[in-house]
């Protein structure tokens, strides 16, 4: 936005003076002074923007001096101060020691050229115009003061006093276009804001001793910066307050340097004075008195001006409509306040902050609470706050909390620095509701949390005092105790991982003191069970933490880059967790033996073990005796968690990559090796010679229990070497055969069978098969699903739901087998599910997962059921939906069958919303025209069951959808196509071809006119219009007139069995019909070939006001232009359809904007009206909708 530089302004009168901010001549062809050292700048000069400039004709200046263009060195042109300041810090100190010689010698031209630096600052391409003021010519001359725009000109104006000047800046109209320094983007203007502001200070720092009290500079400079930053250009606004600010703040440091010399003058004063006795003495006091006098009267005067530049710009921006100039004005009030406490920290001036933090912008309100950290952190100034804070404390509180995350840290930050300075300003219930901040989502706010925790709590020495005479170890543990019973209270046990990660920055030495951490567990009498268990799972999440590093679920938005320091220091700190747990674990593990809760918390520890410990000295005796440990505690607990745990850890122990993988595979084989001979006794001894079981109930739990081990270890490592299938085959077979197994044997049955085939699919996959060994493979997977078939009509829930889902993960699984299937290993196992099974897997779904009562979409649990029963049943539920959608979306199950599913999206959006959407937007992206199909088939059913209730005459039942929710189902499914309308053309194009074949089939045209049984369908139709492309609904509505004949040109469809053939003619031909307005969409009656009950639509509604107000007023529509009247002609035969939607169209606009281009369908089917339409109208392909 800087422009040119360009010639000077013409001769003006002697006594005033004009200067063109963009050339700013006298920035540099008058001062010869600025020459001295501009050598050194001839390279930053050359870089920036403005570095060359035009010579301007000889003239006079303000004064009348001719104007000196010849440079002291011939062979550098001079800089303006605002090229200076783009230049960088270096040369600004050399430039404005040059200003101020310049301004002694000639102190109008000088501050004339300073004025026309601020112009310039503010991007202003104009020209100021500087006349003397006249006392007695201009005495009326604050009513003159003005701003105002000439647009004969085209010029913008405003004229204040700067006295003793009248300025007038004339700049163009086009100054407001947002372009100005201090906003422009890149690192270039944001060094130039910076060294703006830099210039400032050092202007003022320069001139401290000198002008600056001489009573012209700073007022004439005061007077600039009050008038512009009060204009209606936001450029000017802006600079000149940032300006005034930073000037102000510059007047502080002046200030302080004169509230120094003064103290230090009144102390040599207070010196002198008593050694007053002789007459030299005496002259020296009176000497030092006057030099007090004379700061005295400076620091006033300094004063003086901060008062006028506060009251004249900071009351009038601090609530300015733009956010960063009250950012600006709150950040800068905020450094008075610490800097001239005297003068500024009081309740004055505090005011305007504790307003300012109630500001809509977050980089205000940041401004403040920034500000205010400052004054709460410096011991001296905590008393001059307590107004500010008894006042404004529930403000601050409250921030915390507050919608933008970094000031929400900030504020946290502040409420920790006033609660250390100020003891007793935040009660108990504040602090507790800063605690709970631990577990918050956002990373930095737990943190900061976490370290205000820490510090009010674990840190407390009060809290340490009687533990720091027994040593360091018992203040370590009193700190774990005081963690434990935060923790206990907080009753968020789920989320120790968010405590410990918020606490790791700031407590980390304490998280990681692995020995004062088990320690605790070994005291008998130091914790209650309760306690122990707490502290079991804070140190298995401090062990994840020390060994993964990275935060917990929902706390990363981005992986952190880990430097190699920090990797240093993490595989130092999984080396030493490693060293300590693998010989103190096996003890741990003896003594909770009995607890399945802790148990299942420490069998977890080994699975972060490094293998570097081993290279550091790893006794082998000590992960022999925690593997053995192990054993014993799985083989004496069934829980499942305890087992997933064991599972797990031997998983990670046997990996290859890991020294130890040989001990641990050894213990893990010696395990399964017991529990399956363990399990071939029993199943011998309850077999009886006709294959049915027979056992007591102390065996048939001893069967359970190992089937149960097997199963865990199964899921999560391969036996099949064990034949763990051959024996879960035995009880299935006879469960199917002659049944009487308890349901939860026949439940683990089904799973270590459903594994073992698991497994085995994942193993042909890898290794090449015989044709032998591929045939029995495929037998076994056939046999499986069949008898799982079997199993879905079984009397107990938990079996036919486990058999579903097991029947479910076999075909995914085999799905993505052959999917991945190396054409090397052979031919792949082929196996598709009969129809017979299909129907089963839908008829479950249908009767397991939609049932219940609904209401308002979401599925309510009766009054005996509490809400975590509640929540656990949705979960079952959710669980068996998402297994049956995966067969679709892989391919098992063809994509007609997810008809069933999409018919409840509506009725069960709040429980199984999100899973079914999902699942069309997977079926879209395989096969769009067969997800369309899907969708099409989904309504049709729907509406014709809908259809055979009410013809029956009978209620319908609650399972039957009304005709509004059909509607309402048909909307959101049209909503799901995006605004995409070419990449959803063909899908669109086949819903509504398939939608009049199923309305018109059969359908003959008669005299009598008698409407198709399924015409109410079209109004479901209608809601997929507003998606088609234009020539699209050309196309369609040809289509529709192949069927429909006369009817859907409007002749004979007045009558009410017709009106649905009108609204989806309405909404191909998208006109304003008043009579087609009449709508029934909302009827949840059905009738033949009518809707019942009418009621409007608020869509509807519009377009019948939007009739009414043609109606009333014809004269308000604008003329249409003769492509318009042709096509809306050859369209319809009634002349209201030849109205346009749109009332605000001008007579050059088209009817509707020109789509993009289209996808081009060979040979397209257009009647000759159509034809004739495509000619006059955009170019888009049509597109062919014939079957």
């Amino acid at each position: 936005m800087i422009a040119e530089p360009t010639a000077a302004w013409p001769l003006v009168l002697k006594e005033n003076s004009t200067v063109d901010v963009a050339a700013s001549a006298s920035g540099g062809a008058r001062n010869e002074n600025r020459q001295k050292s501009v050598r050194g700048k001839r390279r930053a000069r050359e870089g920036s923007e403005n570095a060359k400039r035009r010579h301007s004709e000889p003239s006079l200046d303000s004064l009348g001096q001719p104007e000196r263009h010849h440079l002291k060195y011939g062979d550098v042109e001079a800089v303006t101060l605002f090229e200076v300041v783009t230049m960088g810090k270096s040369a600004m100190q050399a430039v404005v020691d040059d200003w101020i010689e310049a301004y002694r010698a000639d102190r109008e031209t000088a501050l004339l050229d300073l004025i026309s630096f601020f112009i310039q600052c503010s991007g202003c391409k104009g020209v100021v115009t500087a006349e003397m003021f006249q006392y007695k010519q201009d005495s009326d001359i604050l009513s003159k003061m003005v701003e105002e725009l000439d647009e004969g000109s085209g010029l913008q104006y405003k004229k204040f006093l700067a006295f003793p000047w009248i300025l007038t800046v004339t700049w163009p109209m086009d100054m407001d276009s947002g372009e100005y320094p201090l906003i422009m983007p890149g690192p270039y203007w944001k060094r130039f804001r910076s060294n703006f502001c830099e210039f400032l200070s050092v202007l003022v720092a320069q001139c401290q001793y000198s002008v600056i009290f001489d009573s012209y500079l700073m007022d004439t400079l005061i007077s600039l910066l009050t008038e512009l930053s009060d204009s209606r250009v936001r450029a000017f606004r802006h600079t000149c307050t940032l300006a005034a600010m930073k000037l102000l703040s510059a007047l502080v440091g002046v200030a302080l340097s004169l509230s120094v010399s003064l103290d230090n003058s009144q102390r040599l004063y207070e010196v002198e004075r008593v050694k007053a006795s002789c007459r030299r003495s005496g002259l020296r006091v009176d000497r030092i008195q006057r030099k007090i006098d004379e700061l005295q009267d400076k620091r006033l005067e300094i004063e003086n001006m901060m008062d006028a530049i506060f009251k004249g710009v900071f009351l009038k921006r601090y609530r300015d409509v733009v956010p960063d100039i009250r950012a600006i004005c709150m950040e800068e009030l905020g450094i008075w306040m610490r800097l001239y406490s005297s003068m500024f920290l009081n309740d004055s001036y505090l005011k305007y902050v504790g307003w300012m933090l109630h500001d809509k912008q977050p980089d205000v309100r940041l401004k403040c609470v920034q500000g205010l950290q400052a004054l709460y952190g410096d011991a001296f100034l905590v008393s001059k706050l307590d107004l500010f804070t008894s006042r404004f404390k529930e403000r601050m509180l409250s921030m915390a909390l507050d919608k933008d995350h970094e000031v929400a840290v900030q504020a946290v930050r502040l409420l920790m620095i006033i609660s250390e300075s100020c003891e007793d300003v935040l009660s108990a219930e504040d602090c507790n509701n800063l605690y709970q901040l631990v577990f918050s989502s956002h990373r930095p706010l737990a943190s900061i949390a976490g370290e205000f925790l820490y510090t009010k709590l674990l840190s407390d020495p009060a809290q340490a005092d009687g533990a720091q005479q027994d040593g360091q170890e018992d203040l370590m543990a009193a700190r774990v105790r005081t963690l434990i019973q935060f923790f206990r209270e907080s009753e968020l046990h789920d989320h120790v991982v968010y405590l410990v990660d918020s606490l790791w920055d700031s407590a980390g030495a304490l998280l990681k003191n692995w020995t004062a951490l088990t320690s605790l567990l070994f005291q008998d009498a130091g914790l209650s069970s309760d306690q122990q268990g707490l502290l079991i799972e804070i140190m298995l999440a401090c062990v994840r933490q020390a060994a993964e590093g990275p935060p917990a679920a929902g706390r990363g938005t981005t992986k952190k880059v880990v430097s190699a320091k920090e990797r240093k220091a993490q595989l130092d700190d999984c080396v030493r967790l490693t060293q300590h747990f693998v010989a103190v674990l096996p003890e741990l593990l003896s003594k909770f033996s009995e607890d399945a809760e802790k148990v299942s918390c420490l069998l977890k520890i080994p699975q972060y073990f490094h293998a570097e410990a081993s290279s550091v000295g790893f006794p082998e005796k000590h992960l022999e005796a925690l593997l053995a440990q192990m054993d014993a505690t799985i083989e004496r607990h069934t829980d499942a968690a305890v087992l997933e745990a064991g599972a797990r850890t031997f998983q990670v122990l046997c990996c290859e990559d890991v020294p130890w993988h040989n001990m641990a595979q050894g213990a893990r084989d010696q395990l399964v090796q017991r529990w399956v001979a363990r399990l071939s006794t029993l199943l011998g001894d309850v077999r009886n010679t006709d294959g049915t079981f027979s056992a007591d109930d102390e065996v048939l739990k001893e069967i359970l229990s190992t089937l149960k081990r097997v199963a865990t270890f199964h899921n999560a490592q391969d036996l099949s070497r064990w034949g763990i299938y051959d024996m879960a085959s035995q009880l299935l077979s006879a469960e199917t055969q002659h049944g009487g197994l308890p349901p939860q044997v026949t439940v683990q049955a089904l799973q270590c069978a459903c594994y073992a085939v698991l497994w085995n699919l994942n193993t042909c996959t890898e290794v090449r098969l015989t044709r032998e060994e591929a045939l029995v493979q495929r037998g076994q997977l056939r046999g499986f699903c069949e008898r799982c078939h079997r199993f879905l009509s079984h009397t107990h829930a938990v079996v036919r739901e486990q058999a579903f889902l097991s029947l479910c993960d076999l075909l995914t699984a085999h799905s993505y087998q052959l999917q991945a299937w190396d054409p090397a290993a052979g031919a792949p196992l082929l196996y598709s599910p009969d129809p017979r099974l299909q129907r089963a897997l839908v008829a479950f779904v249908l009767e397991h997962v939609f049932t219940g009562t609904e209401h308002d979409g979401q599925s309510k649990a009766s009054e005996g059921e509490t809400e975590a029963g509640r929540l656990e049943e949705l979960h079952r539920r959710r669980n068996l939906l998402a297994a049956y959608c995966k067969l679709i979306v892989h391919g098992v199950l063809e994509m007609s069958m997810a008809a069933d599913v999409f018919k409840f999206y509506m009725k069960y959006y709040n429980d199984f919303g999100d899973i079914i959407k999902e699942m069309l937007s997977r079926t879209r992206q395989m096969d769009k025209i067969e997800s369309a199909r899907t969708l099409v088939l989904c309504l049709q059913q729907l509406f014709l069951r809908l259809k055979q209730e009410q013809e029956r005459g009978t209620a319908c039942s609650s399972a039957v959808q009304t005709f509004s929710s059909i509607k309402e189902l048909a909307r959101r499914f049209s909503l799901t196509f995006g605004w995409d309308q070419i990449k959803s053309r063909e899908s669109l194009a086949m819903i509504h071809r398939d939608g009049i074949e199923f309305v018109f089939q059969g359908f003959v045209q008669q005299a009598e006119r008698h409407a198709p049984p399924n015409i109410s369908y079209l109004t479901i139709l209608s809601e997929f219009s507003s998606k088609l492309l234009k020539p699209d609904k050309k196309t369609i509505y040809a289509y529709l007139q192949k069927f429909a004949g006369e009817q859907v040109a409007g002749s004979g469809t007045r009558e009410e069995c017709w009106l649905p053939l009108v609204l989806y003619r309405s909404s191909l031909l998208a006109t304003a019909d008043c009579e087609d307005g009449a709508s029934h969409v909302s009827c949840d009656t059905l009738r033949h070939g009518s809707l019942g009950h009418p009621s409007r639509s608020p869509s509807l509604s519009l377009k019948q006001s939007i009739c009414d107000g043609e109606a009333q007023g014809p004269s308000v529509l604008p003329a249409k232009t003769p492509e318009q009247k042709s096509s809306t002609g050859l369209l319809c035969t009634e002349s209201k359809a030849k109205r346009t939607l749109r009332l605000d169209m001008g007579p050059d606009e088209r009817l509707e904007p020109e789509p993009p281009p289209a996808v081009r369908v060979p040979e397209p089917v257009l009647v000759p009206s159509l034809r004739q339409l495509s000619a006059t109208d955009e170019d888009v392909d049509i597109m062919d909708i014939s079957p």
